[in-house]
C-alpha cells in the first residue's frame, strides 16, 4: 500500500506578467495561491504570521547520536556528550554548533510511536495519523497553507527541499496541497525561467491555449480533475514572479552561504530561511542517511557534520533577522532507533523513545521532555509525548485550531489532528 508519491512537475515556459495575466483571464483562469500578503510579508517579530520549517531527518536518527545521548554506558556506543547552552543537557558530541544554540529551542526525548516500517512511519508522523487505507491524511505541513490563506503569493506555498523519498502530501485535501519539490536546492532554477525569446513563449502559449480548449471540449469535469489547467496557471505565475528569487542563494553573501555549509541540505536550509522571508507558510527540508542497519556511528558522524552547521545557521540567522518568533523550526523523523547495538555496529529501527527538537514561533524555549532509560532494559521511556500532541501544539501556535473538524471527500468527518497540546511548550 503505498501513500506517498511525488506531485506531478509544473512547466517550463512563461510570459511576461501582464500578459500572462490577460491571456490567462481569457482563458478563466485564477491566480490565487496562499500564503503570507505583501505587507504582511514585511513584518517582523511577533507582529509577523506564524510560518513552519520542518528538518525531515529521513531514515529515521538515532536518539542516542543527536539529542539523547548516554555516553559510558552499555548501549551509548562511542558517541561522546556535550554541555548544551540549556543547563544540565547533554546532546552528542558531533554537534557543538547546535549545542551553542539548543538555549532557543526544547527539546523531547520521548516522542512514541507504533509505527517502525520506514514508510508508515513517515506516514504517522508527518500526518499525526496511523496509516489507514480508507482515507489518505494531510501532512502538517499542508495543513498549514490550507488553514492559512490569502492571495499574494506567486510561488507554492508548501515546498519540499532535498532528496527525501516521502515528502509531504495533501491527502484528503487535494493534491493542489501537496509540497512543490525542489530536489537540488539552491543550484539554480534550471526549469523554472523562459528559455526563450518573449516571440516564441507567446506563440507556445497560444498553442498551449488551443490545445487546451480542444481537451476541455465535451470532457467537462473529467478535463477539471486532470488538474491539468490549474498546474499550467501555476507553473506560468511562477514563472514570471520575482519571488522565484527566493529559490536563489546567489545574492547571499559568501559568508552566510559558508556557515549553512555548501550542501544539498545546507542550502535547503537557505533557500527554506529565503523562503519563509518572502511569505511561504510551510517548507520541509530533508536530510537523508539515517536508517543506520550498520556503521551507525560513523552514518551519524557523516550527517551531523551538514545537520550541525546548517540547522545552527538556520536558528542564528532567523534570530538575525528577527524571523525566529514567527517561525516554528521541528526538527524531527519517523523514528529512532535502538539502544541494542547489533553485530554489524548498526542499530535498527525504534519507535518508543525517540527524540525531536522544536522552537521559534513564539513557543517556549529550553525546555527539556521525557527521558529514556540509560541502560536500555526499559523499552518505555518516562513522560512519554503523543506525535499528535507535538502537532496539536504547533497547530495552536500557528493560530490553527487542531480540533477543527474537516469532511473528507467522502463526507468522513475528521479533526485536524487528535492530539492536545502540550502545556510544557506554550508561553501561558
Amino acid at each position: 500500500m503505498k501513500y506517498f508519491s511525488q506531485p506531478a512537475g509544473l512547466g517550463h515556459d512563461g510570459l511576461q506578467r501582464r500578459e500572462l495575466l490577460s491571456l490567462s483571464a481569457g482563458l478563466g483562469l485564477s491566480f490565487v495561491l496562499p500564503g503570507l500578503p505583501g505587507r504582511a510579508a514585511e513584518k517582523r517579530g511577533s507582529e509577523r504570521a506564524t510560518s513552519l520549517i520542518t528538518l525531515w531527518m529521513h531514515g529515521g536518527p538515532s536518539q542516542l547520536e543527536t539529542w539523547d545521548p548516554h555516553p559510558g554506558t552499555a548501549i551509548g556506543g562511542p558517541t561522546q556528550a556535550i554541555e548544551t547552552t540549556i543547563p544540565g543537557t547533554q546532546i552528542a558530541a558531533h554537534l557543538p554548533l547546535m549545542a551553542e544554540q539548543l538555549q532557543h529551542l526544547s527539546v523531547i526525548r520521548s516522542l512514541v510511536s507504533k509505527e517502525g516500517d520506514h514508510e508508515r512511519g513517515t506516514y504517522f508522523v508527518k500526518t499525526g495519523y496511523r496509516p489507514d487505507p480508507t482515507v489518505r491524511h494531510p501532512a502538517i505541513g499542508a495543513l498549514v497553507p490550507y488553514e492559512l490563506k490569502s492571495s499574494s503569493l506567486e510561488i507554492p506555498a508548501y515546498v519540499s527541499l532535498g532528496e527525501g523519498q516521502w515528502p509531504g502530501r495533501g491527502g484528503y485535501l487535494g493534491d493542489e496541497y501537496d509540497a512543490f519539490r525542489i530536489f537540488d536546492p539552491g543550484q539554480g532554477l534550471h526549469n523554472m525561467r523562459p528559455r526563450v525569446g518573449d516571440r516564441r513563449q507567446d506563440s507556445r502559449i497560444e498553442g498551449l491555449s488551443m490545445l487546451s480548449q480542444s481537451f476541455r471540449r465535451g470532457r467537462g469535469q473529467l478535463a477539471d480533475r486532470t488538474m491539468h489547467q490549474r498546474t499550467v496557471e501555476q507553473a506560468l505565475t511562477m514563472m514570471n514572479s520575482d519571488q522565484l528569487k527566493a529559490f536563489e542563494i546567489e545574492e547571499e553573501s559568501e559568508t552566510t552561504r559558508k556557515q549553512y555549509g555548501d550542501t544539498r541540505f545546507g542550502r535547503g536550509c537557505l533557500v527554506a530561511r529565503r523562503l519563509i522571508e518572502t511569505g511561504v507558510r510551510s517548507v520541509e527540508v530533508s536530510l537523508s542517511g539515517f536508517d543506520s542497519h550498520a556503521n551507525n556511528f560513523e552514518a551519524h558522524q557523516n550527517r551531523a557534520a551538514e545537520l550541525d552547521p546548517a540547522f545552527a545557521a538556520l536558528i542564528q540567522d532567523l534570530r538575525a533577522r528577527d524571523l525566529y518568533d514567527s517561525t516554528i523550526v521541528l526538527c524531527i523523523g519517523e523514528f529512532g532507533r535502538t539502544p541494542r547495538i547489533n553485530p554489524l555496529d548498526g542499530r535498527d529501527h525504534w519507535p518508543t523513545g525517540f527524540s525531536t527538537v522544536v522552537g521559534g514561533g513564539g513557543l517556549r524555549s529550553g525546555v527539556v521532555i521525557g527521558e529514556t532509560d540509560p541502560t536500555g532494559e526499559n523499552k518505555d521511556p518516562a513522560d512519554p509525548i503523543k506525535v499528535q500532541d507535538l502537532y496539536a501544539t504547533i497547530l495552536s501556535q500557528l493560530s490553527i485550531d487542531p480540533d477543527k473538524e474537516l469532511m473528507t471527500p467522502i463526507g468522513r468527518p475528521l479533526f485536524l489532528c487528535e492530539g492536545t497540546p502540550l502545556p510544557q511548550l506554550l508561553r501561558s
